[in-house]
């Protein structure tokens, strides 16, 4: 009897300690994405703005020496990303590709423009700098007409600035959580040993001495959960950077690292914390009260 009791107290406590495993993993594992998130959040919103294409279109009757000078002006620019010459021809050959019919067997001639497309670094993606450009560009007698989507730019610069709020707001608040439920899932594994840390204090156990066993398994638990989950944030982090490798999430291993780390000693902390505080409740505790 007294040993099927053991047994079943020994797969209680093996239970105990994996549901609290199990809890630290998946916090930290959300919490090292939303880091990822947060980390990458600038990077992300840069990959956007450097898509938003400035078109600069050429008259026909533009010299080949016009347009390289202006071609190669805008590339040496600190603000310009990328410059990229487009034919007629080119153009032509796009549409027929996107669009699956030859517009110019109707026509019976190209109606398109040479152009040039330029992209801007992320941090002149503004609406005064592309209406710079664009009134630059168009001073050159050669330049029939300058084009970019203005609301899109315009729209694209608020909603970053309100999404970079809510991303920080919503870190925090997952943050809180992430640490209640830590908290909660070691508070339920020490409450189920409540009589035996009072049966240690009454034959004269210091805190101290009762506290230790706990917060050292604690703190081991912590580590497990936190390993778990940097296997997972791992696959993750090779998976976005196969997906998305505009990212280089991989180039930048300092800051992977440092998110990794900080995941890794969230788990000591929190596990060490919670499993202090929730012994010391029990320990100042009178014994009718532990009922």
């Amino acid at each position: 009897m007294s040993s099927s009791f053991e047994r079943y107290q020994k797969r209680r406590l093996i239970s105990s300690y994996f549901s609290v495993v199990l809890s630290i993993a998946l916090v930290l594992f959300l919490l090292g994405i939303l880091g990822l998130l947060v980390l990458n959040a600038k990077k992300v919103a840069d990959l956007f703005k450097e898509q938003v294409t400035v078109t600069i279109y050429l008259k026909d009757n533009a010299k080949d020496v016009e347009v390289k000078q202006l071609e190669k002006s805008l590339a040496l620019a600190d603000y310009v990303k990328s410059t990229v010459y487009v034919s007629k021809e080119q153009a032509a050959e796009a549409m027929k590709a996107e669009n699956g019919e030859d517009f110019m067997a109707f026509l019976g001639f190209n109606p398109l423009q040479n152009n040039i497309d330029v992209n801007l670094k992320a941090d002149f993606m503004t609406s005064e700098k592309l209406e710079e450009l664009a009134a630059s560009a168009s001073e050159k007698s050669f330049v029939d007409e300058v084009r970019y989507d203005k609301d899109l730019v315009t729209l694209m610069n608020s909603r970053v600035k309100k999404i970079s709020f809510w991303v920080l707001l919503l870190s925090a608040i997952f943050t809180l959580i992430a640490v209640l439920l830590i908290n909660s899932s070691i508070r339920l594994s020490v409450y189920a040993k409540r009589f035996t840390i009072k049966t240690m204090q009454m034959v004269g156990a210091t805190k101290r001495f009762i506290r230790r066993p706990f917060v050292w398994k604690s703190i081991r638990l912590g580590v497990l959960g936190a390993i778990i989950a940097l296997i997972g944030l791992g696959f993750i982090v090779y998976y976005v950077d196969k997906t998305f490798p505009e990212l280089s999430l991989r180039q930048n291993p300092i800051l992977i690292g440092s998110l990794f780390g900080i995941v890794f000693l969230l788990g000591i902390i929190i596990s060490w914390l919670s499993t202090h505080f929730a012994t010391q409740r029990f320990l100042n505790l009178k014994t009718d009260q532990l009922y």
